[in-house]
């Protein structure tokens, strides 16, 4: 607050008073001196509660609003964040949305993939096992077990027990294919024509058709040498289709 704003509050015969270089005067410039650090402040409020615009130390406070403070739990206060700060601001940002969507499959995984900024998150419901939860963490989060299974554990419902799994990076259920040996090719997929010298010998019938069994040249004749089968290319399973994000009603 102003000098002259402070001056005007006051009686008129302590207006009159508070002349230049009077002890008045002196002291309505102290008052005015000490307000200024708190009128800065209250100028700019609103950006200390602005998700991402309050000082980095303050938004560990904000994530107790929103109910998400259970992401930097920590036994220590001294310790460090989990996290980087620019994700603890996007779950604050976004603190609304997951409290209305907290306990289904959407609000779980959203909450997952804003505090590890990795997506594929893969939650499962084994039909043998009713009221049961299976996560499957991928590689890329791996190494953050410890805060998928914090927040896992705040977003599940009370009455659904929970297991958090790391997703390999390969199935091990589809290995590679053995490689193959150069010393042991592969059988040829047809039979190898007849050499020339044995051409007139194939076709004794002289019906033409070089078979040697006698039949005519379409080839119905029984006897005819197999073909050796040849391994069918192992078409991998599709993969189960993520389930479509929960729209609000």
């Amino acid at each position: 607050m102003r000098r002259a704003a402070i001056e005007r509050l006051l009686p008129a015969a302590y207006q009159r008073a508070a002349g230049p270089g009077s002890v008045l005067g002196a002291l309505l410039d102290v008052m005015e001196a000490l307000h200024a650090p708190d009128e800065a402040v209250l100028a700019d409020v609103d950006a200390l509660f602005a998700p991402y615009r309050t000082p980095d130390g303050f938004v560990a406070y904000l994530t107790r609003w929103v109910a998400m403070d259970h992401v930097v739990a920590a036994p220590r206060a001294d310790a460090p964040l989990p996290l980087p700060v620019g994700r603890l601001r996007d779950l604050v940002a976004h603190g609304a949305l997951l409290a209305r969507w907290r306990g289904t499959p959407y609000g779980m995984r959203t909450a997952l993939e804003l505090a590890t900024g990795v997506t594929g998150f893969v939650l499962e419901e084994p039909a043998e096992r009713p009221f049961h939860v299976v996560v499957r963490v991928p590689p890329a989060a791996a190494d953050r077990l410890a805060l998928v299974t914090r927040i896992v554990e705040a977003e599940k419902p009370a009455a659904v027990t929970v297991e958090v799994t790391t997703d390999p990076a390969t199935d091990p259920a589809d290995p590679e294919p053995p490689a193959t040996d150069p010393a042991d090719p592969e059988p040829p997929a047809t039979e190898p024509e007849p050499p020339a010298a044995h051409a007139e010998a194939a076709d004794a019938d002289g019906d033409g058709d070089g078979d040697g069994d006698g039949d005519g040249p379409d080839g119905t004749a029984t006897g005819v040498a197999s073909v050796p089968a040849v391994g069918r290319a192992r078409v991998p399973s599709p993969a189960p289709h993520e389930q479509p994000s929960e729209e609000p009603s």
